[in-house]
């Protein structure tokens, strides 16, 4: 009997670790962070790439800790540096970058991230961020805005964000993002004073991924808030959200869907912004 009991017990425990290796590899053919295989590109010499992240650490009152979804950080970060790019991280209020633990599930974790994990460089610049405040937009070629939950408590109201995007944007610069990130460009002014989102296609987080995810207590949704700013809002969908994914180019704004659009959406920036095709 007592053999018995311990080959089940072996038999469960081994189900479990083939389920553990499986459902990552699974994930990624359903379509979790599939593998960029378009054109990568280089960028010119003295080329300066600024990515913004959130600064909320908390969901709501719940007490679950929130941030910016490693990946969508983490992809753009390496596409730009891979690119020859300086490559600086700002948030909202300054100081570190909170990361949502649930971007590390060992399910959903990116190749990017194991880089990032190995790369002192990447930890010194989320440990001591730029505040928002004190960047000067136009310096930079591109502006990347990452997405996570946190980005729905503090990108959309904040009008110091919103004044950096519209002089990057009056200053011919390439603007663009994913997920939540997109809020950021809420507020934010073309050349005419008008609403930079305004009648312009752009692609976000979908109402949707939020109610399938059970996540609706933020104060923003980006689907929602987009469509109501007069945005021309398109996605892709999948049987599960998160498994979508869509990127969009309006002229110099480039916009990713999800998680799934990062290192794509930062390439086609690029591409945007006078990068030229090179061998991986």
């Amino acid at each position: 009997m007592r053999r018995r009991f311990h080959k089940v017990i072996a038999a469960v425990a081994g189900l479990v670790v083939v389920g553990c290796l499986a459902l990552p590899a699974l994930f990624h053919a359903m379509g979790m962070h599939p593998a960029y295989v378009g054109v990568v590109h280089r960028m010119p010499p003295g080329s300066r790439a600024l990515i913004v992240t959130t600064s909320h650490t908390q969901l709501g009152d719940t007490g679950r800790k929130t941030g910016v979804f490693s990946s969508e950080l983490t992809e753009p970060y390496y596409a730009f540096l891979d690119a020859g790019m300086r490559v600086d991280i700002a948030t909202i209020e300054g100081g570190e970058v909170p990361f949502d633990p649930m971007s590390y599930l060992w399910f959903v974790v990116a190749p990017s991230d194991r880089r990032a994990r190995r790369d002192p460089d990447f930890a010194a610049k989320t440990r001591t961020t730029l505040k928002i405040d004190a960047v000067d937009a136009t310096s930079y070629d591109v502006l990347f805005l990452s997405g996570g939950w946190g980005a729905a408590y503090d990108l959309g109201p904040s009008d110091v964000l919103a004044e950096r995007i519209t002089q990057a944007w009056a200053a011919g610069k390439v603007v663009g993002g994913v997920c939540h990130g997109p809020l950021g460009l809420l507020k934010a002014r073309d050349e005419s004073g008008a609403p930079l989102v305004r009648g312009r296609r752009i692609t976000a987080v979908t109402d949707r991924q939020v109610h399938q995810l059970g996540i609706t207590l933020t104060p923003q949704h980006p689907e929602r808030e987009l469509r109501l700013a007069g945005a021309l809002f398109e996605s892709s969908t999948r049987f599960l959200e998160i498994l979508a994914n869509h990127a969009v180019k309006d002229g110099r704004l480039v916009t990713g869907q999800n998680q799934n659009a990062g290192e794509e959406v930062a390439e086609i920036m690029m591409a945007t912004a006078g990068g030229v095709p090179r061998r991986r």
